[in-house]
């Protein structure tokens, strides 16, 4: 939870309208709600759906494809992240990270900055 807190603070500070959820299942009942957005961070540690689940999830769905997702992990094995990006993350993150690696990393997703 205090993951999902830090990254909405990030992201409302850059300039971002910010929605979370506090697993995939959520996150995936959001997206229904909330229709189009640019950009998901998910946690690769979810209960419920992790973010691997999720990412998979979000890539069967055509409606969705235009959303850029980002793996924020613990998961430092280049195995796991590589499991991520094949399943359809676009960009992933380590954490700890700071609010400027988070900025660079929307940036090299083409997500221009509010």
């Amino acid at each position: 939870k205090a993951i999902r807190l830090i990254l909405g603070q990030i992201l409302k500070e850059l300039g971002f309208e910010v929605c979370s959820a506090g697993d995939g299942i959520q996150a995936l009942e959001r997206l229904k709600e909330v229709g189009k957005v640019d950009l998901a961070l998910v946690d690769w540690n979810m209960p419920e759906m992790n973010g691997f689940e999720f990412v998979c999830a979000v890539r069967k769905e055509e409606k969705y494809n235009d959303i850029r997702l980002m793996m924020v992990t613990t998961e430092t094995e280049m195995a796991q992240v590589i499991k991520a990006l094949e399943a359809g993350a676009n960009e992933y993150v380590m954490k700890p990270f700071t609010k400027d690696i988070i900025r660079e990393k929307i940036s090299l997703l083409g997500i221009s900055l509010p």
